[in-house]
């Protein structure tokens, strides 16, 4: 990717940054058990915020679908499902695998079915499960709901990659 030199160009941009939604822009209305999760970098500082709710075993992330997040439709755009997605399985992974713990995981391969639509304003909520872990790679598999209705399943392959700083991501 090549930076532009052109200052209407940068201008514009970084006009667009600054308009992009915060999670204190975002109606979260979270359910019983959630909170926002810290920033974690820019791409899902932009997309997020993201919620979790880790009690013990249970590990669940969730968000609210905002206006942002959908297509011209009204419902919430495949990728954003993707991205949730490809932040749930990670996120539980790190919580529910001790031969894991916070290690970078870089995605190998996301498989995700889309069920059913999550509408402008759902709540949508996953819940996933470490499958194997190898000395290298983690799989794992979850199910995302939308107001309590599937909408997406997923599965996926992770590299085990190096630690990372706690404080970054394990807020939770």
């Amino acid at each position: 990717m090549t930076r532009t030199t052109d200052p209407a160009v940068r201008a514009a941009s970084a006009s667009a940054a600054a308009a992009a939604p915060s999670s204190a822009d975002s109606d979260l209305r979270l359910p019983p058990g959630f909170r926002p999760m810290p920033r974690m970098g820019e791409f899902i500082g932009v997309n997020g915020p993201l919620c979790l709710r880790h009690e013990g075993d249970l590990v669940r992330l969730g968000f609210r679908v905002d206006k942002r997040h959908t297509n011209p439709l009204g419902i919430c755009h495949g990728g954003m499902m993707a991205t949730f997605c490809d932040m749930l399985l990670p996120m539980t992974i790190h919580r529910k695998s001790k031969e894991v713990g916070l290690r970078f995981l870089p995605t190998i391969s996301l498989q995700v079915d889309y069920l059913a639509p999550a509408e402008l304003g759902a709540w949508v909520e996953g819940e996933a499960d470490v499958l194997r872990t190898t000395r290298t790679l983690v799989f794992a598999q979850g199910l995302v709901s939308a107001d309590g209705k599937p909408c997406a399943r997923v599965s996926g392959i992770f590299k085990i990659g190096p630690p990372f700083d706690p404080t970054v991501e394990a807020a939770g």
